[in-house]
This record gives structure tokens, C-alpha cells and sequence, in this order.
């Protein structure tokens, strides 16, 4: 791989331009000392690109045919990724620093294979975008029981959860690939945490670093769709179906 490039940006779109231009320039504006790459999924074709005029670092536009899943935009993005690190990250992240040093430096940690900052809301609340891995009996519990706070608590030091949203991960690009990179057979919903446990069937953990933090402008598209509310189910079922939740069973990793 060619050394000027040390981290390649996945961002897929969805109609979500207005997101994304403001996401292009947080980045310009907080990393600029990093030797980046962006890699721009639009996933509706006759959605229009954004303005680059003011962008300094290399950008790939990718334009679909037809739209794909969350998995498979990525997986194709990863195809052209030039960079050493391979990066996952939604358009409906906002930045007001650079999370990149500090994930790096996790990265550096024996047996970690992914980094992830910590995630907040619009309002400042930590989000529970790291969490153990799910079985049934907590869904169930969690359903019932209505709790939606954060299941890790940060208190200023890494830690290292289950599994992490794949609204942001940073992972080396040997390692995205030594797992086959996401399952594209869940179109959206649990693919990270079906990526998270083969990771960690692989011996790799992740690792969330308070020190890096993002904001995160959640849209909680399935408590407003049926159909988005499908996929979840969908994916939810297939998860736990499937043979990384068995392998996790076997390890003792629920």
C-alpha cells in the first residue's frame, strides 16, 4: 500500500448531503495534520455530490446503481481503501477535535484490533454505543424493562467493551481484511455486532477511548419505519442464529 495515505474514510450517504458537507468540514478542520483519504459512498444515484472545493485531502466518489447495505457499502469502499487503517464512520457524526491520535494509540495495545471513540449525543449524553454482546434473555430484559442508558459507563480511561456501533471504528487495514470485513447478508442492524464477535473469535478486542469523543446526531430510523423495523428484527434474528453467536456461546464470551 502506498505510505502518503495513513487512513482511509468510509462514509456512506443516503440522500444525507447536508450531514455530510458539514462532516467534510469538521474534518478539514480537525484533521488536517493526518495523511487521509475519504472514500464517498452515494448510495441513491441521482443523489447530487457535495462541494469538495475547499477539501484538501484525496476523495473517491463512489456512485451505486442500486442502493446496498450498511455491510456491503463499506466492504466495497474497503476495495479502494489505499490506507493503513481503515475507517467506518457515519454522516451523522460531528467532530470538535481529532479522534485519530489517541484511537492510533490504542491501536498500538497488545491484542486490540479496533478503536472506537466515545460517543455523545446532541445534548452531551454519553451514548450506549458500546455494550456487551446481546442474547435473547437481555433483549428481552431490556425491552421490558425500557432501559436505554449507556451499559459502560466511561470514567475517563479506555475500556474495553464487547462490541462498539459502527457509527465510528478505526481498525488496521491487515485486520479488516483478515476477518472478510461485515457480513453483507445483514443489509442494516447488527452487522457490527456480528463484526465485533468475529474479531474477537480472531483474538482481537476492541477498545473505546474516552480521550477521543464525537458527537453523534442518532435518527433511530426503526421506532419510525416498519420497514426499518423489519431489518432490525430481521438482523436480530439472524444474529443469533447464526455461527458467531454459537462461537461466542462455545467461548464464553455471553
Amino acid at each position: 500500500m502506498p505510505p502518503e495515505v495513513k487512513i482511509s474514510l468510509s462514509v456512506v450517504s443516503h440522500g444525507q448531503m447536508a450531514l455530510v458537507q458539514k462532516l467534510l468540514t469538521d474534518i478539514s478542520k480537525h484533521c488536517g495534520s493526518e495523511r487521509i483519504e475519504l472514500i464517498l459512498t452515494l448510495n441513491l444515484r441521482d443523489e447530487l455530490a457535495p462541494d469538495l472545493s475547499y477539501i484538501t485531502f484525496p476523495v473517491q466518489l463512489l456512485r451505486n446503481e442500486i442502493p446496498l447495505g450498511f455491510g456491503a457499502n463499506h466492504n466495497q469502499a474497503f476495495s479502494h481503501a489505499k490506507g493503513a487503517y481503515f475507517c467506518v464512520l457515519n454522516p451523522d457524526i460531528r467532530l470538535d477535535m481529532n479522534p485519530f491520535p489517541a484511537l492510533l494509540q490504542a491501536l498500538a495495545a497488545p491484542h486490540i484490533g479496533l478503536a472506537a471513540p466515545l460517543v455523545v449525543g446532541m445534548d452531551g449524553v454519553q451514548e450506549d454505543s458500546a455494550r456487551p454482546f446481546p442474547t435473547p434473555l437481555a433483549i428481552l430484559r431490556r425491552l421490558f424493562t425500557g432501559k436505554h442508558a449507556a451499559e459502560y459507563v466511561s470514567e475517563g480511561t479506555a475500556y474495553q467493551p464487547d462490541w462498539v456501533g459502527g457509527m465510528f471504528m478505526l481498525l488496521p487495514h491487515a485486520i479488516y481484511r483478515q476477518i472478510h470485513g461485515f457480513d453483507e447478508r445483514y443489509f442494516l442492524y447488527y452487522e457490527d455486532v456480528d463484526f465485533c464477535g468475529r474479531l474477537r473469535l480472531q483474538g482481537w478486542n476492541a477498545m473505546l477511548c474516552p480521550a477521543a469523543h464525537v458527537t453523534h446526531d442518532a435518527q433511530h430510523s426503526s421506532h419510525k419505519s416498519l420497514r426499518y423495523m423489519r431489518w432490525h428484527l430481521g438482523s436480530m434474528l439472524r444474529f443469533f442464529t447464526s455461527a458467531t453467536f454459537f462461537g461466542l456461546w462455545r467461548k464464553g464470551c455471553l
